[in-house]
């Protein structure tokens, strides 16, 4: 009973932030950035103001949305060198856990990609996150594989890793048959480990 409670709370956790975001976007996108407070966010993703400061810092945090979160038990298998035996097919299997979440839609996704591209602040502080989160799975990847490994050729998985996720991310926007996007990351991934074999 309890693991039900604690994934309800997570779900509605998830659905929260997945709105909040969403509604920073969107006002990113009708007023800039500068044009809205905090409470007009709070007031527009129905939370209040004490909720959101607990779900994000900042507008600009708000906006990019939170970090991504991996299952403890899916890294527990990286690190224990699985779950194929091969690095970037486990890089894979990580990034790909990512897409089981509920709130990815086309809607959403093409929203951030337009408010990321037209906000220089933003598109700023989301490759600064991307130097932290790059710098944090290339020291991963140092301790699964060991420090021989080099931490040059880790952040290279790394970014290897988040070029596929992006070609994914841009396919599955384009695509006209409205294919999951898991699927369309599936597809992405083989193609990428038939380029690198």
């Amino acid at each position: 009973m309890a693991d039900s409670a604690t994934t309800t709370r997570e779900r509605r956790r998830q659905q929260t932030t997945h709105r909040i975001t969403v509604c920073a976007q969107r006002l990113t996108e009708q007023r800039g950035l500068d044009g809205f407070t905090m409470d007009d966010l709070a007031e527009a993703a129905e939370v209040s103001r004490r909720t959101l400061f607990n779900y994000f810092p900042s507008k600009l945090d708000a906006v990019l949305g939170a970090a991504p979160d991996i299952d403890p038990a899916l890294l527990a298998t990286f690190m224990a060198g699985g779950p194929h035996g091969r690095l970037f097919e486990d890089l894979g299997a990580l990034a790909r856990s990512l897409l089981d979440v509920k709130e990815l839609d086309r809607e959403s996704l093409e929203l951030g990609r337009r408010v990321l591209v037209t906000t220089p602040r933003l598109l700023a502080a989301a490759h600064e996150r991307f130097e932290l989160l790059t710098a944090e799975f290339a020291e991963i990847i140092l301790e699964r594989e060991g420090r021989a490994f080099g931490l040059p050729r880790a952040r290279l998985a790394v970014r290897l890793m988040v070029a596929t996720f992006d070609t994914a991310l841009s396919s599955f926007l384009d695509d006209a048959r409205d294919r999951p996007i898991a699927e369309v990351f599936d597809d992405t991934l083989r193609d990428a480990l038939d380029l690198l074999s």
